[in-house]
């Protein structure tokens, strides 16, 4: 189905082809991580219209004004004799808030705005620590790029007091940023393969997105350069590391491990190509759509398709068949993918598009079972990043 849109819509989305031309990374642009304001004034016009796949995507939001925020001064995950875990907590206030941020940025009803603002200011003036097991850094990386994300579309909202901001950019400074950077350059003194992709981009994702919140540069550019260029499994080329250029597919890290993490290298991987494109840095088009190649793999794989597979070896494992452990799991992640691949640059991706249609709308976390993977990633692609096609 085809959507005839306005002029000015096809416009702006054509202008989506150079992001941000005459603008560089030296001055962040605000709001400027998963969605900007151009994304948001889009999104707005098309719900009010009721258009087609937005109007859907928008009624995926989670909604529920009666939240209560369960801040906690020490988030725990993983278990160890310290104390048992909590972290859900954490990640099911994130979800609400993004939501109600969403709902606010959409309609303009304030009752939303002030509920997001509450639930970031109870964790910004509460959390200390995050502890746990290695499975700490996880927390911290997943959810220092969802909390700093949610913070991102509030911040230029005049009911969020300067001095409440403040207190919760420091709170991420100080509680979730040492941990990715410690990883990043530790690797919890293991050997460099050890880890997989998942954890390092985990980290980049959050350090990108702390960079962007607290306009520092140096963070944004460490991101980036790892990306592109670091010796761990969340590397561009570690992460999609074999090629096959006769199916245009590029097999993923964690292929022979299973499924639910290969679709999460791909969900944050996305996460952080979709930050940088709205920071006026190409990283979906990097070393030849290196990412577009993963995700083709990934989805025709939990499509039911086959797929060629190589052996895979590191210091720990050597996996000689693709996993097919949680294959065909739903996660939102595709609406991202397939949107900028396949509609703004026009290439041809046919398992990234079948995939999207598949799951289109994509909902939020509560919306594929309320599992702790489901709330790895922020959802309502459907909303946020369709650019016209359903």
């Amino acid at each position: 189905m085809i959507i005839k849109k306005p002029a000015g819509f096809i416009l702006s989305c054509a202008m989506l082809l150079f992001p941000l031309s005459g603008w560089s990374a030296d001055t962040f642009k605000h709001p400027g991580m998963l969605s900007t304001s151009d994304d948001l004034a889009r999104i707005t016009a098309q719900v009010n219209q009721q258009s087609e796949p937005w109007f859907k995507g928008f009624q995926q939001l989670k909604l529920s004004l009666g939240w209560q925020p369960r801040a906690v001064d020490i988030v725990y995950r993983g278990r160890n004799s310290e104390h048992s875990e909590n972290y859900p907590q954490l990640y099911r206030d994130i979800a609400v808030a993004y939501s109600h941020a969403l709902y606010w940025k959409t309609t303009g009803d304030e009752a939303y705005a002030k509920s997001a603002v509450a639930i970031l200011n109870a964790w910004g003036g509460t959390l200390k620590e995050i502890r746990g097991s290695t499975d700490a850094a996880l927390a911290a990386g997943i959810y220092g790029y969802e909390l700093a994300n949610t913070a991102e579309i509030m911040r230029d909202y005049s009911g969020w007091n300067a001095s409440d901001f403040d207190t919760f950019k420091t709170m991420m400074e100080t509680v979730f940023l040492p941990i990715n950077l410690d990883f990043i350059a530790r690797h919890n003194n293991t050997k460099i393969d050890h880890y997989w992709a998942n954890w390092d981009l985990a980290q980049l994702s959050s350090i990108m997105a702390i960079g962007i919140l607290l306009d520092r540069k140096d963070l944004y550019d460490r991101a980036v350069d790892y990306y592109k260029n670091g010796d761990g499994n969340g590397a561009i080329g570690k992460l999609v590391w074999k090629l096959y250029p006769e199916q245009g597919m590029g097999q993923i890290q964690e292929s022979g491990r299973d499924q639910a993490h290969s679709l999460l290298d791909i969900a944050l991987a996305g996460v952080i190509c979709q930050m940088a494109w709205n920071q006026g840095d190409d990283l979906f088009g990097y070393d030849d759509n290196r990412l577009m190649k993963g995700a083709e793999y990934v989805a025709a794989y939990n499509l039911g398709k086959t797929v060629p597979y190589t052996t895979y070896t590191n210091s720990d494992v050597t996996q000689t068949q693709i996993s097919a452990s949680a294959r065909g799991e739903v996660r939102a992640i595709w609406a991202l993918i397939y949107n900028h691949y396949v509609v703004l640059k026009g290439l041809s991706s046919p398992n990234i598009t079948e995939m999207a249609t598949k799951i289109r709308p994509e909902g939020g976390p509560w919306s594929y079972g309320a599992s702790p993977g489901s709330f790895d990633q922020l959802g309502y692609g459907t909303l946020l990043f369709s650019l016209g096609e359903e």
